[in-house]
């Protein structure tokens, strides 16, 4: 098959030829502040409509749905999520040390609120066993058995469960409340991308963590023990050692199956949460609304990326947190979406969140009629409930191969916070995990791949040559390129790394320049002492002459000195006896006072490919560094903004080259970044805009242009192989 090929015929482009021939307009297509507010206030039929219908979800997909085509599914949908609500619910509700009805409050609440205001049409909303455990550490560590232990009959010791109880109901309910309401703050302020800071390696490494700790938190009611509570750092290793060794060496007299308990029928009136715990439980409340939120999101995008449409990430913050609000106002604890329920929601066919509409009348019957029904229910059944639906997140642990093959740093990731949720427990651990993600964008910013470019032959690409063998650097020509943006932690090793791969050490060159710069300045003063002294011998020689028998007139005198100054000047820059300048010195490369050299030309080979470029005066420039460069590119093209820090870099890159007479150009810049040099106030006239190119390839015509060397310039019409 014959290969596909494309021609290219135009003139080369620096950044002020670019703005003339693309007509570069300096109008706002973005509305001032004032007219933002201006129109953030005005009110209007279709404006008002619009906000509702954002605000609201359901007003705007409820009037049009299709009974034919979705009440099916949906019906069949609800009522398998709504018995799956039922033991879910009850087996999670342990997980937050409440009781089990507390957990069907959980499913009935939040999934109303949800479907009025939620924007996913597939995700199941309510209990889930990482937010759970996370409400049940707080529960236990501000309400442990300690501190309810009364007096009980023949001097025993026995805890008051109910006062417990409703203790803990009261710290779960409100911080749920404070975490809906940090989640509508976000929301409303459209903070929803915050959540892409946790990456997928981090949450998938955080709920297999997570699910270690329910597994744990259940063993005491799979074996039916009751060790001690343990919080805190490493309490996950007391919780296994105190399980093992209570039922292994049979600690308790006796053994007895624990049940469910009394599920009173009925609902119970609205309450205001206990504002005075706010306080207490202020960062485990931010904890579970990044979490829930992280959750909640992944899986939303997850089933719309999926069936073609879009969930608004803004908008589910905002739902979750008035799930989370209303919920907390009803004894609720704080709820997510479940991937088993969510699964089933879709598999079965569900459509619409009208299937989670019946899933909570289900939940509703339950708590209204049958739920004395569940009270002789054993609490051990509920635990292997637990089990058998984290299955999916054990699943999880087949990551580490996987990672390991595609991104070690990811796999990083992934280790260190499951290990940290795992021995520091699930706030910390989000901590510790978040801030090691962040610090893992630091070094991969900081610590970028470097190289120089080189041509491929017959074409305008510019490709690494480390990487790539048919790239050939241009002779005089360096061009350097970065892989990230440069910024404030890593402009200073871009300057290192610069003089590194070009070769140039421009500190040792200033400094050679400066030491030439002294020995030429005292050469000078030298002659002009000399000069001085055969002035006046010359005078005295005039003034011993016969009168009107001068062998010199003044002016005579004027023109020698002037004569032997300027030959003076031209011996101290390089020019030859003949007076015939053989081109502009580099003093930083050029030791010596005399030089020599002959101009050679030399042919290029290949399709017009620039393969072998010399100039004239590449011997006197580079004698001291060896590489012969003239000119150095600093391709830009993947940086996405620039910061104060790096403008100083680049002006100190123009300046300290320019002064060892290397020239230096940018290319690739996009639009963005150029208007940000020139807010910055980067070009000027030692920085023109002209050094500014659209590519690579056109600061190297450029060049070869201003150097005269036409004959190794690649046809701007040239047949370049695709």
């Amino acid at each position: 098959m014959k290969e596909k090929e494309y021609f290219v015929q135009r003139e080369v482009l620096d950044e002020i030829r670019l703005d003339e021939v693309a007509q570069k307009g300096t109008w706002s297509v973005k509305p001032t502040l004032g007219e933002r507010v201006k129109e953030s206030l005005r009110c209007s039929g279709p404006r008002l409509k619009h906000i509702l219908l954002s605000w609201i979800p359901v007003l705007g997909w409820l009037p049009r749905y299709s009974f034919r085509e979705n009440a099916i599914g949906d019906l069949i949908s609800g009522c398998s999520v709504g018995i799956m609500h039922l033991p879910q619910g009850m087996a999670y509700a342990l997980l937050a040390s409440l009781r089990p009805v507390f957990g069907l409050y959980t499913s009935l609440y939040p999934v109303l609120v949800y479907f009025i205001f939620g924007t996913s049409r597939h995700i199941s909303i309510g209990t889930f066993a990482v937010i759970s455990i996370m409400i049940g550490s707080v529960t236990e560590r501000l309400a442990p058995d300690s501190n309810f232990i009364v007096n009980g009959t023949n001097g025993t010791e026995i805890v008051n469960l109910d006062e417990r109880d409703a203790y803990r109901v009261q710290i779960a309910c409100s911080l749920t409340v404070l975490a809906g309401i940090f989640q509508i703050l976000l929301g409303v302020v459209r903070f929803g991308f915050v959540v892409t800071y946790l990456s997928e390696p981090l949450v998938r490494g955080y709920t297999t963590g997570s699910a270690c700790h329910v597994c744990v938190s259940q063993l005491k009611y799979l074996f039916g023990v009751a060790p001690s509570r343990f919080t805190g750092p490493l309490s996950l290793i007391y919780i296994i050692a105190a399980t093992i060794i209570t039922h292994f060496c049979g600690l308790t007299d006796k053994y007895y199956i624990d049940v469910v308990g009394e599920i009173p029928s009925g609902l119970k009136a609205p309450r205001a949460p206990d504002a005075t715990l706010f306080s207490k439980v202020l960062g485990d409340a931010f904890a579970v609304a990044i979490v829930g939120y992280a959750i909640n999101i992944s899986l939303g995008k997850t089933f719309a990326l999926k069936h073609g449409y879009k969930v608004d990430s803004n908008q589910e913050l905002v739902a979750l947190g008035l799930s989370n609000t209303v919920g907390g106002f009803f004894q609720c604890y704080s709820v997510t979406s479940s991937l088993s329920r969510s699964l089933v929601q879709e598999s079965t066919g569900g459509k619409t969140q009208v299937a989670g509409l019946i899933s909570s009348i289900i939940v509703l019957i339950t708590v209204l009629k049958i739920g004395s029904l569940f009270e002789d229910l054993p609490k051990a059944v509920l635990s292997t409930i637990v089990f058998v639906n984290l299955k999916g997140m054990f699943k999880q642990f087949m990551d580490v191969p996987s990672l390991w093959k595609t991104n070690k740093v990811d796999l990083l990731v992934w280790l260190v916070t499951f290990t940290s949720t795992i021995l520091l427990n699930l706030d910390l651990g989000l901590a510790v995990s978040i801030g090691f993600s962040m610090l893992t964008v630091i070094f991969r910013t900081q610590l970028p791949h470097y190289s120089i470019l080189g041509n491929v032959p017959g074409t305008d690409l510019y490709l690494d040559t480390e990487k790539y063998k048919e790239a050939k650097e241009i002779p005089g020509i360096k061009i350097f390129r970065s892989s990230t943006t440069i910024y404030y932690t890593n402009a200073e090793m871009y300057l290192e790394v610069l003089q590194e791969k070009s070769g140039i050490e421009i500190g040792k060159l200033l400094t050679a320049k400066k030491k030439q710069q002294a020995k030429q300045k005292r050469k000078q003063e030298k002659e002009k002492k000399k000069a001085k002294k055969e002035e006046k011998k010359q005078k005295k020689a005039v003034k011993h002459l016969p009168n009107g028998t001068f062998s010199l007139k003044e002016s005579e005198i004027n023109k020698r000195k002037v004569s032997e100054e300027t030959n003076g000047q031209r011996q101290g820059n390089g020019v030859a006896a003949n007076g015939l300048s053989k081109g502009r010195v580099n003093w930083a490369y050029q030791p010596d006072t005399t030089i020599s050299e002959s101009d050679s030309d030399t042919g290029c080979h290949g399709d017009d490919s620039i393969t072998q470029v010399s100039h004239h005066s590449d011997e006197e420039k580079g004698k001291a560094s060896g590489s012969g460069t003239h000119s150095i590119i600093l391709d830009i093209s993947t940086t996405s903004f620039v910061d104060s820090v790096t403008v100083k870099t680049l002006k100190n890159i123009f300046r300290d080259f320019g002064e060892v007479d290397l020239e230096i150009y940018l290319a690739g810049c996009q639009a963005c970044v150029v208007e940000q040099l020139e807010t910055a106030g980067f070009f000027s006239e030692s920085i023109p805009k002209s050094r500014l190119f659209v590519t690579v390839h056109d600061a190297v015509l450029h060049i070869l242009n201003k150097l005269g060397q036409k004959d190794f310039m690649l046809d701007m019409s040239c047949n370049t192989q695709m």
